[in-house]
């Protein structure tokens, strides 16, 4: 039988009432248990390791995937941002190098193709280069 809303606006309240027991309970228990369930992830990530890596080769290929993996590589790089998404959806949308004008597309290699230049020393962002204003950026500094 479905719920009414007035059972609706009680159980509403009251998840809100002890949601921060519950999150103190799982927290404890967490701690108390650490052992068992590092034993228990360690365990799970043996038995599906394939199942994993079909899902990771599947979410690299959606645009979430690849905006997720190029933000993490910016970051690994040392690119400092306030907004990462307004910076990938600068580079997406960004189809010229900025100093040259040349047409670039996404992908490895210089010529052609898209860089993001950074300061290396502050990690500021400064321009979506080709590959060879890219390197000679670097060279007349």
């Amino acid at each position: 039988m479905p719920l009414t809303e007035k059972q609706k606006e009680y159980h509403k309240k009251y998840r809100e009432q002890h949601k921060k027991e519950k999150k103190e309970y799982h927290k404890k228990y967490a701690q108390e248990h650490c052992d068992e369930l590092r034993e228990y992830r360690k365990k799970y990530r043996e038995e599906n390791k394939q199942t994993a890596q079909e899902y990771s080769k599947q979410y690299i290929t959606t645009e979430q995937g690849k905006k997720s993996y190029r933000i993490t590589a910016w970051k690994q790089i040392g690119v400092i941002s306030d907004d990462y998404n307004a910076l990938y959806d600068k580079y997406i949308n960004t189809n010229e190098c900025e100093l040259c004008n040349t047409t670039i597309t996404e992908g490895r290699g210089l010529i052609g193709k898209k860089h993001l230049d950074h300061d290396h020393e502050t990690g500021e962002f400064r321009h979506i280069l080709c590959g060879y204003c890219n390197i000679n950026v670097m060279r007349f500094k």
